[in-house]
């Protein structure tokens, strides 16, 4: 079969047999695709640093007949966010990125609106300040994929939320008004529900960190991400690893 050539973004690796790494990438032209490469760890010739987690690369692979993994021919970087020195902060937001694009992408179901928002973030998680720019991607994966509910009024009555509180609940979609919320319901900021707004009508290059509330918005995150483990039914990892380093 032909070779396939697309950008893509370098996902997971694996061990796999001696000397071969098996490797998960979110290709542009494909969506999600596994293949080998085959003597990658024996020789850094062919693939260099190019299979690196969360690496931008231009990707040369062939399919075989009958086998569910390609082979992966060459890969060439484009751009790293790990060509300067990672603290383990901004190495839980870069996981969250790829575990988030492994979790929610198909097999083989291009997606390029998701692909050039992976790229728009991993371009912003260059430095320390990544609640902005995770935030951003949680949201935009929730709207990319479906998930994502109107959070400006009462998903119960109806009502306009406006400044007024709102709550949200693990086992259930949207926010509600405090009339209609349930027990153990979080509750939602004003700020972050304003934040969620300006995220849907701006790109990220444009916000900045100042923006955020002084939660960080924690409470917007915690929604977004119950919302996307309900759906994948599945408990997300990095999830609790964010928690952990602070809001």
């Amino acid at each position: 079969m032909p070779l396939k050539e697309s950008e893509a973004i370098v996902l997971r690796t694996y061990p796999f047999r001696e000397s071969d790494l098996l490797v998960t990438l979110f290709t542009r032209l494909e969506g999600k695709v596994r293949g080998v490469a085959r003597a990658a760890k024996k020789s850094r010739r062919r693939f260099g640093g190019a299979l690196e987690p969360l690496t931008h690369v231009k990707v040369t692979y062939e399919d075989k007949e009958r086998q569910e993994l390609a082979r992966l021919d060459a890969c060439e970087v484009i751009s790293s966010p790990l060509t300067s020195e990672v603290s383990y902060p901004r190495a839980v937001a870069l996981g969250h990125v790829a575990e988030l694009l492994d979790e929610l992408s198909p097999d083989r179901e291009a997606n390029d609106a998701v692909f050039r928002l992976a790229l728009s973030v991993l371009a912003q998680l260059t430095r320390d300040e990544f609640w902005l720019p995770v935030t951003y991607f949680d949201l935009w994966m929730a709207r990319l994929m479906g998930y994502l509910p109107d959070i400006s009024e009462c998903l119960t009555c109806g009502r306009a939320l406006n400044g007024s509180r709102a709550y949200f609940h693990a086992l259930a979609d949207g926010l509600v008004c405090q009339e209609h919320k349930r027990l153990a319901s979080s509750e939602m900021s004003a700020a972050s529900r304003k934040l969620a707004s300006q995220m849907l009508t701006a790109p990220l290059s444009k916000l900045r960190a100042s923006a955020l509330p002084e939660s960080t918005g924690a409470d917007l995150r915690k929604f977004l991400l119950q919302t996307l483990e309900r759906h994948i039914e599945k408990k997300l990892v990095t999830r609790g690893m964010l928690d952990r380093i602070g809001v």
